[in-house]
């Protein structure tokens, strides 16, 4: 019996002591879920030429936008960070949180997935990352999916951290990067102007009418021109997508050096982040990225700017800004302007 009862109350204190570990690490986290939409283009009216010499006429109509969000994050705000809206509504956009070190040390995280439609076209977004600041260490595991930039990777890394002072560290390390086979590309071996490989996927060419057929059997082109000009290029796109998402996905090894500084005033402030990986282990894989970039060394960075500053109690300028360079793929985002409050 009191066996029993000295487990019962370890079990109860191991119990508590992760449900109050639990806690802590919540602690201050937010939940989020949200939808906002709004109209997109108006309607448009197209004209053709059909072959009989009428006018053809058509409206081209593109649905609303829309955007579902669905979110946990912990992450303190830098002075310069203000709420701005009671809620989050997933329509926020931090630049600092791609920075490597935050406000605080020990760990923060983001978990978000965006579901959008703009202008007619779909696109899903994802932005996970956990990462824990020491005073000598930092490790960082991230997962990014920008689906209107068509870059998607999983990212992890251990650095070890200088301090030169309380505003500027440097930092030194690896990273480890597993994401598609980029650089690939499945047109290269084919001949122009590439209707076979439509033909190839189901395309059909009436050449007494010189119309083009979808696999349905619809008219999808009136002419070879138009075909070559419209059509064909969407065609190609998906056979792209398609061919690359048979491939696996591939590992790689990286070196990374970067730097972090921080300077908060509450009329000047500036937080700068870099990390460049100048240096990549070679893989045996036959779709690493050294295999398309005639098996030599190239550089991958990431940074950003936030710079703010109060001329005065009325004139206010800021430039905030993020750079990303990956296997020889750019998305970036930047914002600049003035405040002038009149009275």
């Amino acid at each position: 019996m009191r066996l029993l009862l000295t487990l019962t109350l370890l079990l109860l204190g191991s119990l508590t002591t992760q449900a109050q570990g639990l806690k802590k690490a919540f602690k201050f986290a937010t939940f989020y879920a949200a939808v906002n939409g709004g109209n997109s283009l108006s309607d448009d009216n197209v004209y053709s030429l059909n072959p009989n010499g009428t006018i053809g006429y058509d409206v081209v109509t593109t649905p609303f936008d829309y955007s579902l969000t669905l979110g946990l994050r912990k992450i303190a705000r830098l002075g310069y960070e203000n709420k701005e809206n009671a809620f989050y509504n997933g329509t926020e956009n931090s630049f600092s949180d791609a920075a490597t070190i935050g406000k605080v040390k020990g760990f923060e995280f983001l978990f978000e997935i965006d579901y959008s439609r703009q202008f007619g076209v779909s696109y899903l977004d994802q932005n996970h990352f956990l990462r824990y600041v020491g005073e000598q260490f930092i490790v960082k595991i991230e997962y990014v999916q920008d689906g209107f930039a068509d870059i998607n990777y999983f990212e992890s890394s251990q650095r070890y951290r200088y301090n030169v002072n309380k505003k500027l560290s440097f930092n030194l390390g690896a990273v480890q990067r597993f994401s598609e086979p980029y650089g690939y590309n499945p047109l290269e071996n084919e001949i122009f102007p590439y209707s076979n490989i439509a033909i190839n996927e189901g395309y059909s060419h009436d050449f007494t009418t010189d119309q083009w057929l979808n696999l349905e059997g619809e008219v999808v082109a009136n002419s070879t021109e138009v075909w070559r000009e419209v059509i064909l290029p969407q065609v190609l796109d998906d056979y792209v997508t398609q061919e690359r998402t048979k491939l696996n996905n591939t590992l790689g090894h990286s070196l990374v050096v970067g730097f972090d500084y921080y300077h908060y005033t509450k009329t000047f402030w500036l937080h700068s982040w870099a990390n460049v990986m100048p240096y990549h282990l070679k893989s045996n894989s036959e779709y690493s990225y050294h295999s398309f970039n005639n098996n030599e060394q190239w550089v991958d960075y990431s940074g950003g700017l936030i710079l703010g500053y109060k001329v005065n109690k009325h004139l206010g300028l800021f430039l905030e800004g993020k750079y990303n360079k990956y296997w020889n793929r750019n998305w970036h985002d930047f914002s600049v302007g003035a405040n002038y409050v009149i009275f």
